[in-house]
């Protein structure tokens, strides 16, 4: 039943499958007992729990759930640290030998041990912090896991149980393709339009084997998302010795290419947008103050219709306020090729990239040099009106300027801007003479965003600006129709406030 309810809800929205499905019999037994939680955050979040409820004199468990995978976050050892020196909670280990991605790194040698030794190996990773340990051989057992669960409830010392699991366990093509049904998309979804489209992943892919094979020093990483950006397996193992996963670790990841960069290596660092903020200081004391040549590729950088948890919209707001570091977004294929192999090469300092969400090609691009990626490049000339669409809203921009032409008769400026952690000033001072309304298109929050950047320039000059983009919020799952209406993210919105603002 449980395993239909999982794969139904997946069906239905998209989702994590392949591990909720390892866990189905544990999360059983804790219902029996307990309220629980999953990822690398878990054990910090439940240290503060429990230690509020001893504040408070009250009694009860807290658990913190936390895979092997989840255990390569920073954060997992911050929390088993605190969590040691507890005179309370409790910690539950899931250990089913994958990640998103078959596991790397050390410690994964111990765990390995203890599974073959089935928890009696002297070498042990969390005795070491002196917690409890009990070991669960088969996790998928209702029955030995509420054996143990019953050992250790109220207990008044950190206990740690240490429950080896299968992922994709009771589906068997699941087990069959681990790593692939790590993540799964709604049923019924019609993907038959995107079969055989070139996309930014493949593209990105085999410009780096490329570059691999004519120089040894570059190096990819990838912080546990390998197959969301173009990594695939077979791509894995062409690359060798010159791709490494180091797990949901991104603040090790950016200082881990800083080192690279600073001993005379090419590494790029290929992550995803939303997981992008647990890195902050690392980008800013690690990379960006020491001017380190590092590339930096975003992928899923975007409005989405994705959970709250994969917002991939507050990257440029962060990033563009960090001095030193160069933020640049491609509108077509031709830029971003070119700007990525320009990053590789140049050694003034770090360069972050915003991947395109489709492939635009565009044979004419003019922006291959650096000067022309830190300056705005207009793509239609016109007056009244200028509209700055970047990246992934180049495309808008121009179906906003044709609609004008349509609609108004005017004839509006298109401008590509290219960069976005800076403004080109010249060009936008050179709008004054014969534009009135400046309006700015972006793929991300414009709470802190592209946006403000453009505004600050006009101040108080008597240019209007007018900005369009993603709301500041967390959203759920909300239809990309939905959020372009909300946020007038449509040709048609955009021209009528435009009409507004010219009226006004």
């Amino acid at each position: 039943m449980i395993l239909n309810t999982s794969t139904s809800r997946i069906n239905a929205t998209g989702g994590h499958l392949a591990s909720n499905l390892g866990m189905v019999e544990t999360t059983i037994a804790l219902h029996y007992m307990f309220m629980v939680g999953h990822t690398s955050t878990s054990v910090s979040l439940a240290t503060g729990l429990a230690k509020a409820r001893d504040l408070k004199g009250e009694v009860g468990n807290v658990v913190a759930i936390i895979g092997d995978g989840s255990l390569s976050g920073g954060e997992a050892f911050e929390g088993l640290n605190n969590a040691a020196i507890l005179d309370s909670n409790m910690v539950l280990f899931n250990a089913n030998e994958m990640s998103i991605t078959p596991n790397f790194g050390g410690m994964y040698q111990n765990f390995e041990l203890l599974r073959q030794t089935k928890g009696t190996a002297q070498c042990n990773f969390f005795k070491s912090f002196s917690f409890g340990y009990f070991y669960v051989e088969d996790g998928n057992d209702v029955g030995q896991v509420l054996t143990v669960l019953k050992k250790v409830k109220d207990v008044d010392h950190p206990v740690v149980i240490h429950v080896h699991t299968v992922k994709e366990k009771g589906l068997a093509w699941c087990e069959a393709d681990k790593g692939s049904s790590h993540y799964g998309m709604p049923a019924g979804l019609d993907l038959s339009a995107f079969e055989g489209v070139e996309n930014h992943e493949a593209i990105t892919a085999d410009l780096l084997l490329q570059k691999m094979k004519e120089d040894p020093s570059v190096m990819a990483i990838s912080p546990a998302t390998p197959m969301l950006t173009g990594s695939m397996p077979d791509i894995r193992e062409k690359a060798g010795k010159q791709f490494i996963d180091v797990g949901i670790a991104e603040e090790h990841a950016v200082g881990f290419a800083a080192g690279l960069a600073k001993n005379g290596a090419k590494p790029v660092l290929m992550a995803v947008s939303s997981f992008m903020q647990r890195t902050y200081d690392q980008l800013m004391q690690d990379m960006a103050l020491d001017k380190t040549p590092v590339t930096i590729l975003l992928f899923l950088a975007n409005l989405s219709p994705g959970d709250a948890t994969h917002c991939g919209i507050f990257d440029i707001p962060m990033m563009s306020s960090i001095p030193d570091l160069l933020c640049l977004a491609p509108a077509t294929k031709e830029e971003y090729l070119a700007m990525f192999e320009w990053s590789m090469e140049q050694t003034d300092g770090p360069v972050v990239i915003r991947v395109p969400s489709a492939v635009v090609s565009n044979p004419e691009a003019s922006a291959t040099t650096a000067e022309d990626f830190c300056k705005y490049q207009i793509t239609e000339k016109g007056n009244k009106v200028a509209v700055l669409g970047l990246g992934n809203f180049l495309g808008l921009a121009g179906q906003v300027q044709e609609l004008l032409l349509k609609k108004k008769g005017i004839q509006a400026t298109v401008i590509d801007p290219h960069v976005y952690s800076d403004v080109d000033r010249d060009m936008l001072e050179n709008l004054k003479t014969d534009h009135s309304v400046v309006v700015t298109l972006e793929d991300g929050s414009l709470a802190g965003g592209f946006r403000e950047k453009i505004a600050a320039f006009y101040g108080n000059s008597g240019m209007k600006v007018l900005d369009f983009g993603g709301q500041k919020a967390f959203t759920d799952r909300v239809p990309m129709e939905v959020q372009y209406q909300h946020c007038h993210l449509t040709p048609e919105l955009i021209v009528a406030d435009i009409e507004e603002c010219m009226r006004g």
